[in-house]
């Protein structure tokens, strides 16, 4: 089966079932989604649609396409295809899928005019695929073909997501020179310090080689820039079980690297773009909510103790404060975090949160004085801008520490 896609203004399809790149369930800019295939007798779901992204790969590409179709025939014979997808390259990779689909009846091949970008090519892919299970494979060869079938096993074991990992048991590089490997973990360790929750859930965030469920990415607004299309996967889809296996990274023998410093950037501002969008504001702006009542409690109280009682003045502010720390302890739990609580029931798991609660606040009180001093007497800044820049530090580290120390779930059973 062959399609060819040629531009949005010409596109023309050998075979009508097939919708044009174009006009399939996306918007560019807003995000890409995949949906569920919903075929008819003669257009039914099969069980892997793996895509190979092109750009001037034609040297590669039949033996690549031959070495796969032996794999899968063995794997999941006759319920598979393989989708070449080519940014219109100059060398024709477009053409040559065309005449290999000819020979091989499971692929089928994509010609974008109007769009650039391993990312999204990827996406478009699994746009038009009838699969159960999505999948990416780099056209260089410097993936090994014969790790798909690893990468399948993984998903028949059970797993929504199977990533083939440089950095387990049986993985690594063939002969990467210093400054490629120090580039490489660099780029790692960037994405672990700005997206520890989503980068820190595999070994090799920046592999390009994997298999995921269709079901765990179905529906969601896939927005990714550059090359790193697992990171996107990992941070928007829903992505319970994950199975990594090794394979170690091949020289590329025929064509170019594509590889660059537009790459690195790339992957720079996809990495702070997704934590942007991953940032629960919602669950923010309910605690920022909370914390201006302990303002008005704490306020109430040491008015009540100073002027009420008599008492002094560092006793009532230890004491106000502690309450306005209680106060918003109860909101949080009952609302802000609320989700997160009715999972961790129980006094002493209920006790517990408050004293962590309770430490990171005086945390933040100490951290809060700390930025103010820094400010005014180091930096020469206005006293109350100085104030007002603590504030808004303090209130963002104790939003984000309570998240994941007060309200992290690792145990869910009753105590």
């Amino acid at each position: 089966m062959v399609v060819s896609v040629l531009s949005q203004t010409r596109t023309r399809m050998s075979q009508p079932k097939i919708a044009p790149i174009e006009t399939l369930p996306a918007i560019l800019n807003r995000g890409l989604r995949i949906y569920p295939h919903e075929g008819t007798a003669s257009d039914r779901p099969l069980k892997l649609s793996l895509i190979v992204p092109t750009y001037n790969e034609r040297r590669n590409l039949h033996q690549l396409v031959d070495r796969l179709m032996q794999l899968l025939d063995r794997v999941v014979p006759n319920d598979y295809e393989l989708i070449v997808v080519d940014d219109d390259s100059p060398d024709r990779t477009w053409e040559l899928a065309d005449i290999l689909a000819e020979t091989y009846p499971q692929l089928r091949s994509i010609r974008r005019c109007d769009e650039r970008g391993l990312s999204t090519a990827v996406i478009r892919g699994w746009q038009a695929s009838r699969g159960e299970i999505l999948g990416v494979i780099d056209a260089d060869l410097q993936h090994p073909p014969e790790v798909v079938t690893s990468l399948w096993l993984e998903i028949d074991r059970g797993a929504d997501l199977a990533v083939a990992s440089r950095h387990v048991e049986g993985g690594g590089v063939s002969d990467w020179s210093l400054a490629r490997r120090f580039l490489s973990r660099g780029a790692q360790l960037l994405g672990l310090a700005i997206l520890p929750g989503v980068v820190g859930r595999v070994s090799d965030p920046m592999s390009g080689f994997f298999m995921v469920r269709r079901e765990a990415i179905a529906g969601k607004a896939l927005d990714p820039v550059g090359y790193k299309i697992l990171i996107e996967v990992l941070g928007r889809g829903d992505i319970r079980w994950i199975g990594e296996v090794g394979y170690v990274f091949q020289e590329r023998n025929e064509g170019e690297s594509k590889v660059t410093w537009k790459q690195y950037l790339e992957y720079l501002h996809h990495l702070l773009r997704l934590r942007v969008t991953l940032f629960p504001l919602a669950r923010f702006l309910r605690f920022g909510m909370v914390g201006l009542s302990g303002v008005f409690v704490d306020m109430a109280v040491f008015y009540l103790l100073r002027d009420g009682l008599g008492w002094g003045l560092t006793r009532a502010a230890i004491l106000s404060a502690e309450v306005a720390i209680f106060n918003n302890f109860l909101w949080n739990d009952r609302w802000t975090f609320a989700d997160l609580s009715r999972r961790q029931r129980g006094w002493r798991k209920w006790f517990k949160r408050f004293l962590k609660f309770n430490f990171v606040c005086l945390a933040g009180l100490v951290l809060n004085v700390s930025i103010v001093n820094l400010l005014f007497n180091l930096l020469g800044a206005n006293e109350y801008v100085a104030k007002l820049i603590a504030i808004a530090l303090v209130t963002f580290w104790n939003f984000w520490v309570n998240l994941k120390l007060s309200w992290r779930v690792t145990d869910v059973s009753d105590g």
